[in-house]
């Protein structure tokens, strides 16, 4: 294996803007039911992408390469990260019994809907 393969202009450019396409094809047909399973094996992805992106860094012969290592590792890490949270979140989802809001204004809200919506006795 040639470990001096590499591509380069209009190749790179194709290769990205078709695998874009793709993933919004293939995101778009998923039913809201299988959400959260896929979220977890993409979660899993990003750590992989976070090991190539650690293994550039610590492969970087120029400034240059290091910075975009640095950023690709803190990038991939944040989206990992993120996409924990998500998961997270959207298990509590189906958990039993009253959830506790996310976030203060998430409750006023409810109190605000729940008062307007609730019938007055007479």
């Amino acid at each position: 294996m040639n470990p001096d393969f590499s591509i380069n202009g209009y190749a790179a450019v194709y290769i990205f803007m078709l695998a874009g396409f793709t993933g919004w094809v293939v995101i778009t047909r998923v039913p809201a039911i299988l959400h959260t399973p896929l979220m977890s094996g993409s979660n899993f992805v990003h750590g992989i992408v976070v090991v190539g992106a650690l293994y550039a860094l610590l492969n970087a012969g120029t400034t240059q390469d290091q910075v975009i290592g640095f950023f690709a590792v803190l990038l991939g890490a944040g989206n990992a990260a993120g996409g924990y949270a998500v998961t997270e979140r959207m298990l509590a989802m189906f958990q039993p019994g009253q959830a506790k809001p996310l976030h203060p204004r998430t409750s006023k809200r409810r109190a605000k809907k729940a008062a307007q919506t609730k019938p007055k006795p007479g």
